[in-house]
């Protein structure tokens, strides 16, 4: 089994900035692909950014481009988003996804907002 924990939402103003960090722990596991996935009240879930395992493969949803950085560090078996000049609709659940040797795990989620 595979553990995923989140950290890094929260509260921010228009144009500002928020880093979420997910953490991958268990044991004789195997991480290929990571990413992050949003869900706004009364929408479906939706692919924000996902990364390979050697960090060449790299793809984003239009709406995030060259405001969202993703990257990984496959020495701590972690994911991170870089969320730059936030806009109000990017306020979301976002989870993070992993894809194992064993299976695809997600995370609990953590909450952006993006308010004034």
């Amino acid at each position: 089994q595979v553990q995923l924990v989140e950290s890094g939402g929260g509260l921010v103003q228009p144009g500002g900035s928020l880093r979420l960090s997910c953490v991958a722990s268990g044991s004789r596991f195997s991480v290929y692909r990571m990413g992050w996935y949003r869900q706004a009240p009364g929408k479906q879930r939706e692919l924000v950014a996902t990364i390979g395992s050697s960090s060449s493969s790299i793809n984003y949803a239009d709406s995030v481009k060259d405001r969202f950085t993703i990257s990984r560090d496959n020495a701590k078996n972690t994911v991170y988003l870089q969320m730059n000049s936030l806009k109000p609709e990017d306020t979301a659940v976002y989870y993070c996804n992993v894809v194992t040797n064993m299976a695809t795990f997600w995370g609990q989620g953590t909450q952006v907002t993006v308010s004034s």
